[in-house]
């Protein structure tokens, strides 16, 4: 198939890579390099960086509303377009111009965690399982009809930055089964029941609770691994958490009961990887080397 390609982030780079092994990638559609690192000098999407090394044609408007972009969009005469973590909402236009429409692979088990953080959610919230969907895209926010669904079981203590990694796998050997047996599928309508959306991760999220449940604070530590990180104060600094798990413990909220075990509301739980301010991540052992926080050090919590 003649195959338009539009992503963005390090979730993408899988599926551009299996789509260019069975199909013909004509064009390949990312967000615009913007600067980033201490340098703020403009650093290409990981989509496009991949998409260079593999010779593809790149293109990366600020928006698809302009007629002229929509005609070139047109002009590529694609059989379909495969979206995934794009960053931009497709006009109808757009929509409509490959001959067998646009199909979006959604990291979630739809209509469960539509929008923008569907993995991240999925942990915070303690969910079982998730999974990722191919679907027919529509003009509203992930409702379109799904042609194929796999299920995932997430593992007890899974970061979100892992559980990314196995989706994304997931995600590109999906759409190459959906392309293949594309003609046979029958669309399946979400049902109106069940809909839930995974707002996107807002900063102030991240400061940690030491009030709530070790089982809350755990999700919500793994669930922002590694991005944004969820963070608390420490008498030697800001500590960003970045792998928690639930484990036997009572004290104050916020009490150190001993290495990187912190007494929550109810429970506690044993810091597995953070990172101090200025430094690289580390795992438990290695942090506590240069870390003193002796037992009865109470963490902070935020204001009532």
């Amino acid at each position: 198939m003649r195959v338009i390609f539009m992503g963005s982030p390090e979730f993408s780079v899988p599926v551009l890579e299996a789509l260019h092994a069975e199909h013909e990638v004509v064009c390949v559609y990312c967000q615009p390099p913007r600067p980033a690192g201490r340098g703020k000098k403009d650093r290409p999407t990981a989509v496009q960086a991949r998409a260079e090394e593999l010779g593809l044609m790149v293109r990366h408007p600020e928006r698809l509303r302009d007629a002229a972009a929509q005609a070139e969009f047109a002009a590529l005469q694609a059989d379909v377009a495969v979206v995934v973590a794009y960053g931009l909402i497709l006009p109808q236009a757009v929509l409509d111009a490959p001959r067998l429409g646009c199909l979006n692979i959604h990291a979630s088990l739809l209509p469960r965690w539509r929008g923008a953080a569907p993995i991240h959610r999925a942990i915070i919230a303690g969910d079982a399982e998730t999974g990722v969907c191919i679907m027919q895209m529509e003009a509203g926010l992930d409702t379109g009809p799904v042609l194929l669904r796999e299920t995932l079981a997430i593992g007890g203590e899974e970061t979100t930055g892992e559980l990314h990694d196995r989706l994304s796998l997931m995600g590109a050997e999906l759409i190459v089964r959906a392309l293949d047996q594309l003609p046979e599928l029958t669309p399946e309508v979400q049902p109106d029941e069940g809909v839930s959306y995974a707002h996107k991760i807002d900063k102030a999220e991240a400061r940690v609770d030491w009030r709530r449940s070790a089982e809350e604070v755990a999700r919500l530590i793994n669930g922002l691994s590694p991005f944004p990180g969820a963070w608390c104060e420490t008498p030697a600094g800001r500590l960003k958490l970045l792998k928690a798990r639930v484990v036997a413990g009572d004290g104050a909220a916020g009490e150190v009961l001993g290495g990187l075990v912190i007494a929550c509301g109810s429970g506690a739980v044993e810091i597995l990887r953070a990172q101090r301010q200025g430094k690289r991540v580390m795992e438990a052992d290695e942090l506590l080397r240069g870390l003193d926080l002796p037992v009865g050090t109470v963490l902070d919590a935020p204001p009532a």
